[in-house]
C-alpha cells in the first residue's frame, strides 16, 4: 500500500483548491481521496502505476507538493485514512515535508518506511529504500518535463492521450492536428518539445521501482 500525503502550495494567499483535486483524482483512480487537515488530502492507493498518475497530474498545476509513503498501513475497514496508522503514513508525512523544502526541485519526494537504525534494517529494507530514492529521482525528471510544457503542447499532448486511451494509434497526430485546426508540423513539434514520448516511456520505469520498493520493504520477497 502506498499513502499519498498532497499538500496546497501557497494556500495562505490562494484560493482552496483541495475539492478541485478531490474531484480530478477520482477520475484517476478508484481510491478514495480525503481532506486530511488545512490544505492537505491524503489517500491509501494499491497500484504504483496509479501513484504515478496521481503523482505528475497533481505536479502538472504547479499548486501541490507531493509526498508518497510506501510501508506498512493499518485501516480497519471502512475506516477513513485519516484513522490509519502505520509507517506508511509516517513515510508520507516525511516526504511531503521534504517535499516543500525541495526549494527550485520538483516538489515530490518518496520515502521509504523502514524504520530502526541503519544496522537494525534488513537488507531487503535499505534495497527498498535504495528503490524508493530512484522511484523519486525518475518521478522528478518527468515532473520536469511535464512542469516546462507550455499551454500549446498541453492541447496537443492531452488530445493524443485521449485518443490513445481509447485505443488509437496509427495517425493520431492526424487526427490531433484536424481536430485543433493547426499543421501536423506543430503537432509532431509539440510532440518532440513537449518530452511526451519520453515522458510516456519513463512512467513504467516509475512504477516498476515503487513496486520493488514496496516488495522489500514489506519483505514479500
Amino acid at each position: 500500500m502506498y499513502v499519498l500525503t498532497i499538500d496546497q502550495r501557497g494556500s495562505s494567499t490562494d484560493a482552496d483548491r483541495v475539492p478541485d483535486l478531490i474531484s480530478e483524482l477520482a477520475g484517476l483512480t478508484s481510491a478514495a481521496f480525503e481532506r486530511s487537515v488545512g490544505d492537505e488530502l491524503q489517500g491509501l492507493v494499491d497500484d504504483p502505476a496509479e501513484v504515478v498518475d496521481i503523482a505528475l497530474h497533481a505536479l502538472r498545476s504547479g499548486h501541490w507538493y507531493v509526498g508518497i509513503g510506501v510501508g506498512t498501513v493499518v485501516l480497519a475497514p471502512g475506516s477513513s485514512p485519516r484513522e490509519g496508522t502505520g509507517t506508511g503514513f509516517v513515510a508520507a508525512r516525511k516526504a511531503v515535508d521534504l517535499a516543500k523544502t525541495s526549494a527550485g526541485q520538483v516538489p515530490l519526494s518518496v520515502v521509504s518506511g523502514s524504520i530502526g537504525r541503519a544496522a537494525e534494517v534488513p537488507q531487503h529494507a535499505r534495497e527498498g529504500a535504495v528503490a524508493c530514492a530512484n522511484a523519486e529521482g525518475v518521478l522528478r525528471l518527468i515532473g520536469r518535463l511535464i512542469q516546462g510544457r507550455t499551454a500549446a503542447q498541453w492541447r496537443v499532448v492531452d488530445r493524443l492521450r485521449l485518443l490513445q486511451d481509447g485505443g488509437g494509434r496509427h495517425g493520431s497526430q492526424k487526427r490531433v492536428a484536424r481536430e485543433l485546426g493547426i499543421t501536423e508540423q506543430s503537432v509532431s513539434r509539440a510532440v518532440l518539445r513537449s518530452g511526451w514520448q519520453e515522458e510516456w516511456a519513463a512512467r513504467p520505469a516509475a512504477a516498476m521501482l515503487l513496486a520493488h520498493a514496496h516488495s522489500q520493504i514489506e519483505g514479500d520477497r
